[in-house]
């Protein structure tokens, strides 16, 4: 969430930052500073109101001791009349905050400087791009024919099941999938992340506090009864584990990592680009996440990048970084680089990763602190990645590594399979 002093003070370099993401921000960004003055005052009259009671109680007291009994009770009938006052303004307060809490929420992230304008996802920049896509036999077939003809997952029975985008993974399947999640963790956690097992479900002050809250609103699965929602990333518990907490700055950066199945209603998604693994709604992911001091959070966050690629090199997979405009931009990210793997069966790119800086945003919605060299309590940044998405890299494995013999294993996961390929 955007803080209000640096709305005020930078006015016109918000609405021209948003208006990368093609948000026009003029209208929610004057409501925010005439709500604002209007606190303002509301504060300084209630400050003031509460400071006269506080004074004419002294009096009152002073009055009793001294024997004036008639003016210590004409004086409290006063203060019985300020508290009044004091109430209604205390009320109009608690509305008007509420308000502009509302305003706020509205307001996504301004992008980096760096961040390009644009509309979608054909406006994305390629910064980087690595790895041979190697040349497949002749009758070489997408993932979703190799799981059918190897018997390692079915999509039929997970729409019987429970509907389309639930696959089971069967058999060599299964252990290809547990092997991706385990060697992710070792990674991540030699690489110094702590490994968190994280709840599934999670309250709406979480959804709220990492920002998939308003805006996602109808794109979660959500228990109406209690008023929970499962979650659609490991971002969302992971990250909240800091909400309402001060840190010491010798503290940070603070390293989790994390392995959850994840849960997408992604309404309306449908042809053939959402067939087999390509889209799901159930998937599994292991995630990391940082908490990092303003000064160091970029140097992180090309770190954290760092580090996917690598992974990618030892699966040895084909693959690109895009810097995402504003317009595909995520609503609380200032800046989010994406990771493609080239499906050479499917001939396009599928994105396996996201690494994200939050900035100070979502560490506002959450209140995470932590008290800097001068003592004071400033915003921490927030940072998160996929390390990695499961579906479009197992997708990317089978394709890529189908041979006419069966599917062979990428060297690195062979200790984590047990077995070197699928026949």
């Amino acid at each position: 969430m955007l803080q209000v002093p640096f709305i005020r003070d930078n006015k016109a370099a918000v609405i021209a930052g948003l208006a990368k993401r093609h948000f026009d921000a003029k209208d929610l960004v004057e409501q925010v500073i005439v709500l604002d003055d209007e606190r303002r005052a509301l504060q300084t009259k209630l400050d003031n109101t509460l400071a006269e009671s506080n004074a004419m109680s002294k009096e009152i007291g002073n009055l009793y001791k001294s024997g004036k009994a008639a003016q210590a009770n004409q004086l409290k009938e006063k203060t019985s009349a300020l508290k009044e006052t004091s109430k209604a303004f205390g009320d109009h307060l608690n509305t008007c905050l509420e308000k502009l809490q509302n305003l706020l929420y509205q307001l996504p992230n301004v992008p980096h400087d760096s961040v390009p304008a644009g509309k979608s996802e054909e406006d994305n920049e390629e910064i980087f791009n690595e790895g041979s896509i190697p040349e497949l036999y002749a009758g070489a077939e997408p993932h979703w024919e190799l799981a059918k003809k190897y018997d390692i997952i079915d999509f039929e029975l997970g729409n019987k099941i429970a509907g389309a985008g639930f696959p089971v993974y069967k058999g060599k399947g299964a252990r290809l999938q547990r092997a991706l999640i385990a060697y992710f963790l070792d990674k991540n956690i030699a690489a110094g992340y702590t490994e968190y097992q994280l709840p599934l479900l999670v309250n709406e002050a979480s959804c709220y506090g990492t920002g998939q809250l308003p805006d996602k609103e109808g794109q979660m699965y959500h228990d109406a009864q209690d008023n929970l929602y499962l979650i659609p990333t490991a971002e969302v518990p992971g990250t909240n584990i800091f909400r309402d907490v001060l840190l010491n700055e010798a503290e940070l950066p603070v390293s989790i990592t994390g392995y959850t199945p994840c849960f997408r209603r992604e309404a309306g998604s449908y042809g053939a680009h959402v067939r087999g693994l390509n889209r799901l709604h159930q998937f599994d992911k292991v995630e990391i996440i940082r908490v990092e001091h303003p000064d160091h959070s970029y140097k992180a966050f090309d770190g954290m990048i760092e580090h996917v690629k690598g992974i990618l090199r030892e699966l040895k997979l084909p693959f690109r970084i895009l810097r995402l405009c504003g317009g595909d931009t995520g609503f609380p990210a200032a800046m989010t680089y994406d990771f493609e793997v080239f499906s050479t069966a499917q001939d396009r790119w599928l994105e396996i990763s996201s690494v994200s800086n939050f900035e100070t945003y979502q560490a506002n919605r959450l209140k995470l602190r932590f008290k800097n060299s001068a003592g004071k309590n400033e915003l921490a940044h927030t940072l998160n990645g996929s390390s990695l998405a499961l579906p479009r890299v197992l997708a990317g494995i089978l394709e890529n590594y189908q041979t006419e013999k069966g599917i062979e294993i990428p060297e690195i996961l062979v200790p984590y399979t047990g077995f070197s390929i699928i026949d």
